[in-house]
């Protein structure tokens, strides 16, 4: 099977060779977009053997997004409660298969762009907790953490976003202790961990969460909308080389959770370097 695979690889890279340039490939402006974004690049390098011109740290949503619509680059990682809430401007289904057809579906009809099948995490809103405290609940989720009042550490965006603190407030009956506290999205894990708050509004997928010392309470409800991350192609560049289309879905359900936080972790705490952390994830891969 993996000689088979090997086969059709190059034989789709024969037939594209026709096209002239480069692939581009683009990534938002924040640690994850930069790793997932060099995985790709890498990945097309080694698998199809083209040049990749890369574009990575380019910038929010709605700019990397306009990039792609002009044709200025081909390839870049994209959430599926992004582009429904921030692209799409439409409600983000609560199941992760309903999600990504609908975001999928739409993005194909009015943008002519394709998503390929998710990389395997999700990287939503996690509520966390020291984890000492979380081992005093009856259950390690938001549901048991109704049972003593919590002082609110949140980044601005959560307290403003109808997926965020408006929601969660709706669906658990958790007890704040004063005003939540809106603080940089940096600031949050140091201060719960000097107990200047007792839980914090954070992502699933964050580097500090590879620290034993912090617990991610489950959010047993399913307030939150998935955020599956997957690769997002120009459909003409697919067109033309239809290799990439295989080469990056080679990559789909190979990055967890955990996974994610630990390439976070390795750029974002250990300062390694991104190319460094893409080319050993890689390394890892069939």
């Amino acid at each position: 099977m993996k000689q088979l695979l090997i086969v059709a690889l190059a034989c789709l890279a024969l037939c594209s060779c026709s096209r002239s340039g480069s692939i581009v490939v683009a990534s938002k402006n924040f640690t994850e977009q930069l790793v997932l974004g060099e995985i790709a690049a890498q990945q097309l390098e080694r698998k199809l053997h083209v040049k990749v011109v890369r574009k990575l740290d380019l910038g929010g949503t709605l700019l990397t997004h306009e990039a792609i619509r002009k044709g200025d680059i081909d390839i870049y990682p994209e959430y599926t409660g992004t582009a429904s809430s921030v692209v799409l401007k439409t409600q983000i289904p609560t199941d992760p298969a309903r999600a990504y057809l609908d975001v999928k579906a739409q993005y194909f009809e009015r943008f002519g762009l394709i998503w390929l099948p998710p990389l395997g995490f999700n990287d939503t809103f996690a509520m966390v907790v020291r984890a000492q405290d979380a081992k005093q609940l009856t259950h390690p989720d938001l549901s048991s953490a109704t049972s003593r009042a919590w002082r609110l550490g949140v980044g601005y965006e959560f307290l403003t976003r109808p997926d965020g603190l408006r929601k969660l407030d709706k669906t658990y009956n958790l007890h704040w202790q004063g005003t939540p506290q809106s603080m940089d999205l940096g600031l949050l894990y140091q201060a719960l961990r000097q107990r200047n708050v007792d839980m914090i509004a954070a992502n699933s997928t964050d580097a500090p969460l590879t620290d034993s010392r912090f617990a991610v309470l489950a959010d047993d409800k399913h307030t939150f909308p998935p955020y599956n991350a997957c690769y997002v192609v120009r459909r003409s560049t697919i067109e033309q080389q239809p290799a990439i289309e295989l080469a990056l879905t080679m990559l789909s359900n190979h990055i967890d959770d955990e996974t994610m936080r630990q390439l976070n972790r390795r750029i974002d705490i250990d300062h390694q370097r991104v190319e460094r952390v893409a080319k050993d994830f890689l390394a890892t891969q069939q």
